[in-house]
């Protein structure tokens, strides 16, 4: 051949190289596109997304300097984590975040292979059906950017995305709705960054000069017979009558007394929705809002880390710890996290083989089987979950029950939640009558808290307000968007002392005032935090400033009772 026409050719073989290149070039790029439009459904969301695809364009760059290569291995990322995001909306009713990945373990990713047992095989065939695909791209790749440049868009990209996270900050509840999974889990990952970079996971003081006596702690030696205990997790129930003009029943607020005749207010640290929040508030007896932006993953985070609270307490004054848990026990981490906390029997509700038929008398029958079954090995604290009142409250639930039925007239969805609210304290005055008649020689506490507002509840407290003055008043911590109820009553038993209770209590409070009805000893730990209760007035974080909390949280670190962080 003559080699004017094997330079031809060899030119011809070139061209359709470069020319099929660009048209794959352009068509990934393109496919993001259409997935930013799809998802991606607020301004700040897609600036987020392009940042995010030049971050992934731009580290597959340094790595490869190939463009076509970068785009697809980039594109399939974004794939791989819509899918997985979606997957665990499916399950757990949240989006995935940067803390998955930082805080992934063996049970969550079994849990996840249990529940979807064909995960692993549809995986294995992407994998398989992927290779050749970018085999072939590899090799009809026609571009080269030098690593230099690749390196200088990278840290662009990533300086431009931290300050647009920090700008214009994500809305916590916007992990409940399945949209815009890339930003979210971008934004999410630049925050981790900054905070892992600029300082610790959990707020405390550098050092102080203060120690808990432990030495003098470790005895539990009561004056009388300690009661059993019930701790109620009464999901998303507060006093409606906070919502101007609401229309409700003669005799609703009762369902809020307690047994020394007052109504008291339970101030949570999140509006309307993370029950995980609370759920650490009570068990460890600290702050979510030490973790800063770390909250989101407070459960998870602290899982092992945490060697003090209420059920370590309890356990060392001979009690069997139990939590009834009315949803999956890998929603955000809770199974490893009360059981390091001190749960002994963590029964979620696969154990508990509950359904969304199941109103609260199942679970408090449940509770009243266990203090009955271990009543002759000592006292019994049962943590129950309850789940009637969450959402949503757009149809009718279980309209068997409560024939009677009708509707104050409010909104639909808050006469929804009134009625449910009924249903509960039905179930819950049939639990203190089978308490007393079935254990009549039994003492047991109850202790209900309200773990957040209902999801409404922040647009009728003031409903001429605009959505964005809402959030702000939220970021402020306006305590009317964070108030509930807690309860404390006694079957068979006069709550001991009611020194704590105060009309109104910062969560983190509610293991001492537990403690303290009960009669339970208190360690030197709870010591430590009643004075702080004495000297805050009911406030924990917020107290000046947050140095009380950061003060404890020291002393906790320097006595070995908080580890890791």
């Amino acid at each position: 051949m003559p080699p004017a026409v094997g330079n031809l050719k060899s030119r011809l073989a070139a061209d359709r190289r470069h020319i099929a290149g660009r048209a794959l070039f352009a068509a990934v790029h393109l496919a993001a596109l259409a997935v930013l439009l799809w998802f991606e459904d607020e301004p700040a969301a897609r600036v987020a997304f392009i940042l995010a695809w030049g971050v992934l364009n731009f580290f597959w760059l340094v790595l490869l300097r190939r463009p076509l290569m970068s785009a697809a291995l980039s594109l399939t990322l974004i794939a791989i984590l819509i899918v997985l995001s979606q997957f665990k909306h499916s399950v757990l009713m949240m989006t995935a975040t940067f803390v998955d990945v930082m805080v992934i373990d063996i049970a969550t990713f079994l849990f996840f292979i249990r529940v979807n047992p064909g995960l692993v095989l549809k995986l294995a065939v992407a994998v398989a059906l992927a290779t050749p695909v970018l085999v072939l791209l590899w090799c009809i790749d026609p571009f080269r950017v030098r690593r230099s440049r690749a390196l200088l868009g990278l840290l662009l990209c990533l300086a431009l995305l931290g300050a647009l996270s920090l700008a214009v900050p994500t809305d916590r509840e916007d992990e409940f709705y399945r949209h815009q999974y890339v930003s979210k889990f971008a934004r999410s990952s630049a925050i981790a960054a900054i905070d892992l970079a600029t300082g610790s996971v959990l707020e405390a003081d550098g050092a102080t000069a203060d120690r808990l006596p432990l030495a003098t702690g470790t005895a539990c030696e009561p004056s009388g017979k300690l009661p059993h205990i019930v701790m109620v997790f009464d999901e998303s129930s507060f006093d409606a009558t906070m919502l101007p003009g609401v229309k409700v029943a003669p005799e609703y607020r009762e369902r809020f007394r307690s047994s020394d005749g007052k109504i008291r207010a339970f101030i949570v640290e999140g509006a309307g929705g993370p029950s995980w929040y609370t759920e650490y508030n009570v068990l460890t007896g600290l702050s979510v809002r030490s973790y800063g932006r770390f909250s989101e993953s407070v459960t998870r985070l602290a899982a092992g880390h945490i060697k003090r609270g209420l059920p370590q307490a309890l356990r060392k004054c001979g009690y069997s710890t139990y939590s009834l848990y009315s949803w999956f026990g890998a929603f955000a981490g809770a199974r490893r996290f009360q059981t390091a906390t001190g749960i002994e029997h963590f029964l979620d509700a696969k154990a508990l083989r509950t359904g969304p038929a199941d109103t609260d008398i199942f679970f408090y029958d449940h509770a009243a089987r266990l203090i009955a079954q271990d009543r002759d090995r000592g006292p019994v604290f049962v943590f129950v979950y309850l789940a009637v009142n969450h959402f949503p409250w757009d149809y009718r639930y279980r309209p068997d029950l409560l024939p009677d039925w009708v509707n104050p007239g409010n909104p639909f969805e808050i006469d929804e939640y009134l009625r449910r609210q009924e249903m509960s304290a039905r179930d819950y005055a049939q639990f203190k009558e089978r308490l007393a008649r079935e254990l009549p020689d039994e003492p047991v506490l109850i202790v209900r808290f309200g773990d957040h507002q209902p999801l409404f509840a922040k647009h009728f407290l003031e409903p001429t307000l605009e959505q964005s003055e809402v959030a702000a008043r939220i970021l402020r911590r306006d305590p009317r968007y964070f108030t509930t109820y807690y309860a404390i009553e006694g079957v068979h038993f006069q709550p001991v002392d009611f020194s704590s209770a105060l009309d109104a209590l910062d969560a983190p409070y509610l293991p001492l005032v537990v403690l303290q009805a009960a009669g339970v000893p208190l360690d030197p730990t709870f010591v430590e935090q009643k004075t702080i209760l004495g000297r805050c007035r009911g406030l924990f974080y917020l107290c000046a400033g947050g140095a009380e909390a950061r003060r404890f949280n020291r002393l906790l670190i320097d006595a070995g009772l908080i580890q890791g962080f």
